[in-house]
């Protein structure tokens, strides 16, 4: 069976971007060896070099390994990819819903976060605590507009990784906001209870300051959960949950 053509341009990333989608999607099962380089060539319309390419990049991926009878065989993605491949997610339609995605990226979000905010309150240098209190008074003086409190809040929470000393922290959050965010369409509508909640930034950032890691966790952990979208079950509370949800409290304060 002939693939369709593609496109002239760029082959290679196209190529990658088709094997990958065929792989989130299933059509190539974990296990299965793909075809040899000749043949795969053949079948898409492209030269050699385009395969090869397009193979390394779904090594790189974790997607593929080359066996040592020199197959390449397809890897479970689930058990060997990396953060980068949720934006590849969100791009292909392939494997969990974009519904599933974002609620899982904003999950992930308001974990890093909340440990983020525990370390820079216990081991930023006074230098980094001064710039994010300062960022959360310029986040104060962004809003209402909600995509101006987006961009600050980014800016801001930028701060408080880098000030958590935290490497794996700080490439995470590049790949939530950079990729994994975006790419899913994370509504801004979602994240309108925590982006308008000043008070919660200053006192965050007031926490930080004070040498306040366990407080300062609370808080963060409080205000980026507003942002996580309900499970299907959480979306139909009981009777006593609409009753504590009808009862609206400060981030940070006990319920």
């Amino acid at each position: 069976m002939t693939a369709p053509p593609l496109r002239r341009e760029t082959v290679s990333d196209q190529l990658y971007t088709r094997l990958r989608d065929r792989i989130l999607g299933g059509s190539l099962p974990a296990g299965q060896a793909l075809t040899a380089e000749r043949e795969m060539a053949a079948e898409h319309g492209v030269n050699r070099h385009a395969v090869r390419e397009a193979v390394k990049r779904l090594q790189q991926a974790r997607l593929v390994e080359v066996s040592h009878g020199g197959r390449t065989l397809v890897l479970d993605w689930r058990h060997t990819a990396g953060l980068d491949l949720a934006t590849g997610l969100a791009e292909s339609g392939q494997g969990p819903d974009l519904p599933e995605l974002a609620r899982d990226a904003m999950e992930m979000r308001a974990c890093i976060g909340a440990d983020a905010a525990r370390l820079c309150a216990a081991r930023s240098t006074d230098a980094q605590a001064a710039a994010v209190a300062e960022a959360a008074g310029r986040y104060a003086a962004a809003g209402p507009d909600l995509a101006a409190l987006g961009a600050a809040d980014v800016a801001w929470w930028r701060l408080i990784v880098e000030g958590s000393g935290n490497l794996a922290y700080l490439l995470a959050f590049n790949t939530l906001v950079g990729g994994a965010l975006d790419t899913a369409g994370i509504p801004m509508s979602l994240r309108t209870a925590e982006l308008l909640d000043v008070q919660a930034h200053l006192r965050l950032a007031a926490h930080i300051a004070e040498r306040e890691p366990g407080p300062a966790e609370r808080l963060a952990r409080e205000l980026l959960s507003r942002s996580v979208p309900p499970t299907t079950a959480a979306a139909e509370p009981s009777a006593a949950g609409a009753r504590t949800a009808a009862s609206p409290h400060k981030a940070g304060e006990p319920t």
